[in-house]
């Protein structure tokens, strides 16, 4: 095997990796070979499990790793380079991490119809203009922290806008956090063990996969549908896992902007009550949607539905604004969790978002935003469509489409290609549980309209071989 230096510079993460790099690549280690399990490396090597997950995970990214569900890690025939240089030289390893990295080095690639936020031309910059003016008029006090739950005016307003869409609570239920990420992360290290069977949609958000391999869970995949979930998996995996939470994101999801509809929402509730299991609701694309629909939280009134949501999308990602609303035994642990890794969040930035979401123009700019996307969703659906792409669904709303072409079994391949053309793609192996090979793609709509897209796409595809075996959506 190979040794362990805790003294080295070098992270142990690493390490590890390369490590089991260069037993793979030297043939010490032949492809179909057993990995030692994380827990037996663990204890082997004197290191944490949470070190190992996060190496194993890094190695299945690059492609030298496998995971077999209730097997373990097996060494992988590679067939496919794992880097590929830029036009400016820069080596791009399509990873998890590397992903999640890139996709905001605004420096690195000219377009990303792979990334996740809206242009900042489509935000509400106006009223952050104002507000920031109303602010810089009426100085606050930055000398202090703010609030443990976050500034109050914001914790009312997010409860009143909640109480429109029929969830009940007070301002005491509702923490605000840095994004949405630092929420799901809170709610994922306070709900989740190592060992403990997670269940996620599939596919699904791929810093949230990372979290939870972090953590030690044993991911499940749930299998998304145009209209949601395949109800008739979903009972199964509940019924052979006995599954501790279901993270998932009913409305306008990413990567297929699916949508579950009323139906789906109930059943889950059910399952989640009579197999004593905690749902936590991702619903950060609600003021994306312009049809008012139920929600998993109005359904069960934050009983065993843990809700959280940002407004990163609408009115800026960089302020990190975003909130949990749960039961207050919930809340108050999330409270905490929130003090010891953070202690507070920003008030300014708060108090800032707050001066634009009470701007007279808001329910204006909102408006107008479904509209753009509506029309963005037409133009790039056609634009797939004409250029042999297959699409899983139609949403007409939301940022994502999920689409893939019959010439592409391994969307990764295409993505490290389109790097040298200084275009970010978002793979499909990226949102899976297992992250092996897929041949769909996540097409951000807002970023999908430029030719320069279209022609390389063409270009690329083009180029490649007649249509093999179409792969099956997992």
């Amino acid at each position: 095997m190979f040794t362990l230096d805790p003294q080295d510079a070098t992270p142990l993460v690493t390490q590890i990796v390369e490590g089991f790099r260069g037993l793979i690549e030297s043939g010490a280690l032949r492809p179909g070979a057993k990995a030692p399990s994380i827990r037996q490396f663990a204890h082997a090597h004197g290191v944490s499990v949470y070190t190992v997950v996060d190496a194993y995970d890094r190695l299945v990214a690059l492609g030298y790793f496998v995971s077999r569900p209730h097997s373990g890690f097996f060494v992988r025939r590679r067939e496919v380079s794992v880097s590929v240089a830029g036009r400016s030289g820069a080596n791009y390893h399509f990873d998890s991490m590397w992903y999640l990295r890139s996709v905001f080095e605004n420096r690195n690639l000219d377009l990303k119809p792979g990334c996740g936020w809206l242009p900042g031309e489509w935000l509400f910059e106006e009223g952050l203009r104002r507000s920031l003016r109303s602010l810089a008029s009426n100085p606050v006090d930055l000398g202090g922290y703010g609030e443990p739950k976050g500034f109050l005016p914001v914790r009312q307003l997010v409860r009143d806008m909640l109480a429109e869409q029929e969830i009940a609570l007070t301002a005491e239920q509702v923490l605000l956090t840095n994004g949405s990420s630092q929420a799901m992360d809170m709610v994922a290290r306070r709900l989740v063990q190592p060992g403990d069977a997670v269940l996620v949609d599939e596919p699904g958000y791929p810093n949230l996969l990372f979290s939870l391999r972090f953590l030690g869970a044993r991911l499940i995949g749930v299998p998304r549908t145009p209209n949601g979930y395949d109800l008739a998996a979903l009972e199964d995996l509940v019924r052979v896992h006995e599954p501790k939470v279901f993270f998932t994101q009913p409305r306008l999801q990413s990567p297929t902007a699916s949508v579950a509809s009323l139906a789906h929402l109930h059943r889950v509730v059910q399952l989640a009550e009579r197999h004593q299991f905690t749902v936590v609701e991702n619903d950060i694309y609600a003021d994306l949607d312009p049809e008012p629909r139920p929600s998993l939280a109005s359904l069960d009134q934050l009983q065993r539905v843990v809700y959280i949501s940002s407004f990163s999308k609408t009115v800026s990602p960089n302020l990190r604004v975003g909130y949990v609303a749960a039961h207050p035994d919930v809340l108050e642990d999330l409270a905490q969790l929130k003090m010891i890794s953070g202690l507070t969040s920003s008030e300014f930035a708060e108090r800032l978002t707050y001066g634009a979401l009470i701007d007279g123009r808001w329910r204006k700019h909102l408006r107008g935003l479904r509209d753009r996307l509506a029309r963005a969703h037409q133009a790039v659906a056609e634009k797939l469509e004409a250029h042999g792409f297959e699409l899983f669904n139609e949403p007409k709303a939301g940022m994502f489409l999920w689409a893939r072409h019959p010439r592409v079994d391994n969307a990764t391949e295409l993505a490290y290609q389109a790097t040298e053309h200084d275009i970010l793609l978002g793979p499909g192996h990226l949102f899976t549980t297992d992250l092996q090979p897929s041949p769909w793609m996540r097409f951000n709509v807002a970023f999908a309209e430029d030719e320069r897209l279209w022609s390389v796409l063409r270009r690329l595809l083009q180029a490649r071989s007649a249509p093999g075996p179409r792969a099956t959506q997992t």
